[in-house]
């Protein structure tokens, strides 16, 4: 673990420093490049330093960066537009990080009942291994250990069962259920996707029980696996949903989004974040948002990554180590029989940057405007390493 005696070790880190980036390719400070297949895991959706979210942020940095939601922003409002625009969402509360957006969720959905005359309806469920945050509520949320340790007490209105089991979900269900929160595909817990009937389950129970919906779209939306969002795959909807991570390519944001009618709990004064939506950030979203919605986008993003879904079944193939392949659109889990960090390790010494989950899966999140060619030469990495470690 590296030592930086005046930052606070709570990563761990390897000892490289980039100073560069250009599309799907890192510099470090001694000029070796890196294919960067992890996109600052899920940030860097459309590369590094993509010219038209460069352009826009030079520009809007020359004009404002900053006031404050007690005046109108109007390039917030013409983002809330182009995001609501996208899905089945009405209005936008924007916030600085996917943690924050979540935290709103949970206090809407909390509000809401409320506001229903309800208010013994506070308890959210969410899904094992799944990971909403590190703020005190969105890690009790998390219903991993690992996060939890060490910082009880915790607040009270979770309810964990497992993921991919709407039965589960059902016998979880009680008088004091406000929600329901799941991400549509497990991402930090190693690219773990459900089957095609689970959101639809979930939507069904919410209904039956008058509950809410939440989807944590944090690290699959923004076009990650080929749709808009990823719950569009099963035509599923919720009733609020969060966004962050590539939402502004690199620069902090995020996002709740949701209906006018469940939006009508919060009123002035109910929650705020002093940066959310700022001048620049938007301006960043605003330009993301544009080339995500450019002709055949998305049809690229889902080509490419079946390509390299195809790529890595074919070396998964020759090597018994690798049990799972798994993924949508550019978003993959390759799940091995033995621990993944040295797998990690080495491909970083050969120019190729990827991530370990939950100890025996590496997950790879590269950039959507990466090239087959690129996907070629990141393969031949893998598999070499593969080939060299067992």
């Amino acid at each position: 673990m590296i030592k930086m005696p005046h930052v606070i070790p709570s990563y761990s880190r390897f000892p490289v420093t980039f100073v560069r980036g250009e599309g799907v390719v890192l510099w470090d400070d001694e000029g070796k490049t890196y294919l960067d297949f992890l996109s600052g895991i899920g940030v860097n959706n459309l590369g590094h330093c993509h010219p038209k979210v460069v352009a826009a942020i030079r520009e809007q940095a020359g004009r404002l960066i900053h006031t404050c939601n007690l005046y109108r922003i109007p390039l917030q409002e013409e983002l809330a537009k182009a995001l609501t625009d996208s899905c089945f969402a009405e209005q936008v509360f924007f916030c600085n990080s996917g943690a924050e957006a979540n935290e709103a969720a949970i206090k809407l959905a909390r509000k809401t009942m409320y506001e229903r005359k309800q208010s013994h309806r506070h308890e959210i469920i969410t899904a094992n291994n799944g990971f909403h945050g590190r703020t005190l509520a969105t890690l009790t949320a998390t219903a991993q250990d690992k996060v939890q340790k060490g910082f009880a007490p915790l607040p009270a209105g979770f309810k964990y069962v497992p993921y991919n089991n709407p039965q589960a979900v059902e016998q979880a269900v009680g008088e004091n259920t406000a929600a329901i929160m799941v991400e549509p595909i497990q991402g930090e817990s190693g690219i773990v996707i459900p089957d095609v009937d689970y959101l639809p389950a979930l939507r069904d129970i919410a209904d039956r029980h008058d509950l809410l919906l939440i989807y944590d779209e944090v690290q699959t939306g923004m076009g990650r696996t080929g749709r808009f969002w990823c719950h569009q795959h099963e035509q599923a909807a919720p009733d609020i949903m969060t966004s962050a991570k590539a939402l502004a390519s690199g620069i902090p944001m995020g996002a709740c989004l949701t209906t006018a009618k469940v939006a009508s709990a919060f009123s002035p004064g109910s929650h705020g974040s002093t940066f959310g939506g700022n001048p620049l950030a938007c301006a960043s979203a605003l330009a993301t948002v544009s080339v995500i919605n450019g002709d055949g986008f998305l049809d690229a993003v889902a080509e490419k990554g079946a390509y390299l879904l195809d790529g890595l079944k074919k070396i998964a193939a020759n090597h018994k180590m690798v049990i799972d392949v798994r993924g949508r659109g550019l978003m993959a889990g390759i799940q091995l029989n033995s621990p993944a960090e040295e797998t990690v390790s080495i491909c970083l010494s050969r120019g190729l940057l990827v991530s370990c989950q939950m100890g025996t899966i590496i997950r790879m999140l590269p950039p959507l405007i990466v090239e087959k060619e690129e996907i070629d030469k990141a393969l031949a990495i893998f598999g070499g390493v593969l080939n060299d470690l067992f």
